[in-house]
């Protein structure tokens, strides 16, 4: 899938992320029509809105496409989400002019027991921690790493006395595991007012996290159509910019917005903030080499060669995240 960028360069820049926002707005507009409206037959699309810069800009797109009318909104917040991310997320909807739908996942994570689980796990490491604790997993950066890079949990108590333990796997899975009822909990809950609307459900991630396997499987990593799966998240910022999309949302680092205390995606997941894990993973996927990396990123090149090690490693993980279900023969056998 290609995009417009503005001139061949000569020498690796960070000029090579530029696109033409007009001309890649209006290509990726005029595929949303044709996906939806004929390879779909959908009446219109559900964007679920976390006020963050991806679902802005998806959602910009598809009212571009479809017009206000035919694109609904979805709130999700639960006991552990951002007010800044309800907030933001109802700016950029008026903004655009779509209908919305606040629903609160909390109840149906409390009756499957997603709190109640991650809290289990957390007490095996931290035993005292319990109603008023507030957690987050952490993950070094990989150029402070010289061995392997585990996931480590932070803890603040009542009080805010904050500390940083390391995890046993059990621990560390289940967690994890617990956590990821929040990502299901909300595609389940974009399917049920796609399939009561007859709208295409609208997926966010960009390529940065599709490539990575920052999401989870059958919860954000699925939908009917993903308009910026091929945008390398600067330049999601680049359309942002060109559609309006309101410049708190805009300025907002970005954030998982998944556990109780703050926390960036380089602290949970991405060895380097987005604008240089863009650089270089563009340099990995272009064959251009560690030392024009470094210059145009600001690092050595010993510290790209760890980024780039550091992106094969997630890749590898993340085979298993794109994975179609396998078959135990081939269709169309018998």
């Amino acid at each position: 899938m290609g995009v417009q960028t503005i001139d061949v360069i000569s020498s690796f820049s960070k000029a090579a992320l530029v696109i033409n926002a007009r001309v890649e707005v209006d290509r990726i507009v005029q595929t949303l029509r044709e996906q939806v409206f004929g390879t779909l037959r959908r009446r219109g699309v559900v964007v679920g809105l976390s006020g963050g810069i991806d679902s802005s800009v998806v959602a910009s797109l598809c009212a571009r496409a479809f017009g206000s009318d035919k694109v609904l909104g979805i709130f999700m917040p639960e006991r552990h989400s951002s007010g800044d991310s309800l907030r933001l997320g109802r700016s950029v909807a008026a903004q655009l002019g779509i209908d919305t739908i606040l629903e609160d996942i909390a109840p149906a994570l409390e009756a499957v027991g997603a709190y109640r689980r991650q809290i289990e796990a957390i007490q095996t490491v931290v035993p005292q921690y319990g109603d008023g604790w507030k957690c987050k997993l952490v993950l070094a950066s990989v150029l402070e790493s010289n061995g392997l890079n585990i996931t480590r949990l932070t803890v603040q108590d009542p009080e805010g006395k904050i500390d940083t333990v390391r995890l046993s796997p059990a621990a560390y899975l289940q967690i994890v595991a617990a956590t990821n009822y929040k990502q299901r909990l909300r595609k389940m809950t974009e399917y049920y007012h796609a399939d009561r609307l007859n709208y295409a459900v609208a997926g966010t991630p960009n390529r940065l996290e599709h490539d990575q396997g920052f999401f989870v499987k059958q919860g954000d990593g699925i939908a009917d159509l993903m308009p910026i799966v091929h945008l390398y998240k600067t330049q999601v910022y680049q359309l942002a910019e060109y559609l309006g999309v309101d410049e708190e949302v805009r300025r907002r680092p970005p954030t998982t917005d998944t556990f109780s205390m703050a926390q960036s995606q380089e602290e949970f997941y991405f060895a380097l903030p987005y604008h240089l894990m863009d650089l270089c993973l563009y340099g990995l996927n272009h064959g251009i080499s560690a030392d024009e990396v470094a210059a145009a990123a600001g690092l050595t090149a010993a510290q790209v060669q760890k980024v780039f090690k550091d992106i094969d490693t997630k890749r590898r993980a993340a085979r298993y995240l794109h994975a179609r279900p396998l078959p135990t023969t081939a269709m169309g056998e018998g």
